[in-house]
C-alpha cells in the first residue's frame, strides 16, 4: 500500500492541483506524505515539510540536467532555497519564459492560428499544446508534440539545461536528499544508473507506461547503498498511484528527520 507519492506537480509548473488542494488530494489517497516537486521552480512552502490536514507536505524540486548526451531529472527533497539556486532558477524560468514566447510565434505563423499562452514562470511546452489543442489547429495534445513542438519538430526551441554537476552542487546544498528520477525513462538507464552513485537516492517506485524490469535500480540501489524513493509523477488531481510503502516511507523519512 501506498502511503508516500514523493513525486507531484501542480499548477506552479504543468500541474493541475493547486498547491493549496495538495494535502487534500493526499488525504483522499489515504497518503501520509507527499512531496511538491515542481520542475525549476521553488516549492510553495517555505518550510523543509509542513504538516496539513494531517499529511506532511515536503518542499521539493524536479531539477532537468545535462549528463554527457542525454537529459536527467533530479528530485530534491527537505529544500532549504540557498541564495545560488534561488539565482539559477530564477535564470531557467526567464529563458522558459523566452523559449515559449519563442515557440509560440513559430507556431502561429506557421499555422496562422492565435494561442492563449500565459507567458509567466512554470510556462512550458504542456501548456502550449493545450493551447494548440484549444485553437483552430488541426492538433489534439499529442498531435501538437508530434508535429510542432516535440524535439523533431518545426517549432522546437531548445531551453538552458545546467549540467549535472551544477544540478548537484544546487541541491545538494539546499536540500536534504537528492535522488535520480524515472531511471528507466531514459535512453541510456545504465549511463543514468552510473550518475546516481554520486546522489542520495533512485526513484524506484514509479508508474511507468507497461511492465519494466526494476532488477537494474534495485541492483544500484543496494550496490551504491542508496535510498529508495517514489512517486507517481502526478500532473493531474490523482495522487498515490505510485510511491513508498510504509517501511520504505520510514527509511526515507528517518533521512528527512520529520
Amino acid at each position: 500500500m501506498v502511503v508516500a507519492d514523493l513525486h507531484v506537480h501542480t499548477t506552479r509548473s504543468d500541474g493541475q492541483l493547486s498547491p493549496t488542494s495538495v494535502a487534500e488530494a493526499a488525504r483522499r489517497a489515504s497518503l501520509d506524505a507527499v512531496a511538491i516537486t515542481d520542475h525549476d521552480r521553488l516549492p510553495p512552502v517555505t518550510e523543509r515539510w509542513v504538516e496539513r490536514q494531517g499529511v506532511t507536505v515536503i518542499a521539493g524540486i524536479e531539477l532537468r540536467v545535462r549528463a554527457d548526451d542525454q537529459l536527467l531529472d533530479l528530485l530534491g527533497y527537505g529544500l532549504t532555497p540557498t541564495v545560488a539556486l534561488r539565482t539559477e532558477l530564477e535564470r531557467l524560468q526567464a529563458n522558459r519564459i523566452e523559449r515559449a514566447r519563442e515557440i509560440v510565434a513559430q507556431v502561429e505563423a506557421c499555422l496562422d492560428v492565435e494561442l492563449d499562452v500565459s507567458f509567466e514562470p512554470g510556462v512550458g511546452r504542456p501548456h502550449i499544446a493545450a493551447a494548440i489543442a484549444d485553437s483552430e489547429a488541426p492538433y489534439d495534445v499529442a498531435g501538437a508534440f508530434e508535429h510542432l513542438i516535440g524535439e523533431d519538430g518545426p517549432c522546437y526551441v531548445a531551453r538552458e539545461i545546467p549540467s549535472f554537476e551544477r544540478g548537484h552542487e544546487l541541491l545538494t546544498a539546499a536540500c536534504s536528499l537528492v535522488s535520480l528520477a524515472h531511471p528507466l525513462r531514459y535512453d541510456d538507464p545504465d549511463a543514468a544508473l552510473a550518475h546516481a552513485r554520486d546522489l542520495d537516492a533512485i526513484e524506484l517506485a514509479y508508474p511507468y507506461d507497461g511492465r519494466v524490469d526494476r532488477t537494474p535500480v534495485e541492483r544500484a540501489i543496494d550496490e551504491d547503498d542508496l535510498l529508495a524513493t517514489g512517486g507517481s509523477d502526478a500532473h493531474g488531481t490523482t495522487l498515490g498511484t505510485a510511491g513508498l510503502d510504509r517501511p520504505a516511507h520510514e527509511r526515507f523519512r528517518a533521512r528527512l528527520a520529520y
